[in-house]
């Protein structure tokens, strides 16, 4: 059973792998394939462990299985892809299925005790989105300085090029191109 400590610290790895890159992209369509495969067969089998409980508990198991599969996939497709908004969605869907799971949990309880319960697992995954976005914009701001750190070497690249002539300077350029990736 997953408790809020649990929500609050599978977030927190969420946001550490999302802020390192963790993950690698492999490309390969065939793992890609597999994974999602052993996902859907691994769900199938959480689902039905669910089927021993009853009432409440249930719920809770299955909220623990669908967020279990949800986190599953967006790390798949980032593994696939290597897109940074596959890295960022890992770390939503796992606040969204933590979030979902511990509203279950608040059900168990009543009065006071359950609105505060609500009330402090909507604050975690208010916390845990707001992570997420900041690290899609550092994620961001990362890229574009890159790519102005690649435009400034390339500009200098062609300054020196300059001091060429003839068929050395059209070599330069063209080797100045070839390694910033410039058309």
């Amino acid at each position: 059973m997953i408790t809020l400590q649990h929500c609050k610290t599978g977030i927190a790895i969420a946001a550490m792998f999302a802020a390192s890159g963790a993950f690698a992209a492999t490309g390969n369509k065939a793992d890609y394939n597999a994974a999602k495969d052993r996902i859907s067969a691994e769900y199938k089998a959480d689902k039905a462990a669910c089927s021993g409980f009853s009432g409440n508990k249930k719920d809770i198991c299955e909220e623990q299985a669908k967020g279990k599969e949800k986190v599953a996939k967006a790390e798949a497709e980032y593994n696939y892809t290597g897109k940074v908004s596959d890295q960022n969605k890992i770390a939503t869907e796992k606040a969204d299925a933590d979030y979902a799971v511990a509203k279950e949990m608040c059900d168990d309880k009543g009065g006071n005790d359950k609105d505060v319960c609500k009330t402090e697992a909507k604050t975690t995954h208010t916390k845990a989105i707001a992570d997420a976005k900041a690290n899609k914009k550092v994620g961001e701001a990362r890229k574009d300085a890159a790519e102005d750190k690649r435009d400034a070497d390339y500009k200098l690249a062609t300054e020196k090029c300059d001091a060429l002539a003839g068929d050395a300077k059209a070599a330069c350029v063209s080797a100045a191109k070839s390694k910033y990736n410039k058309s």
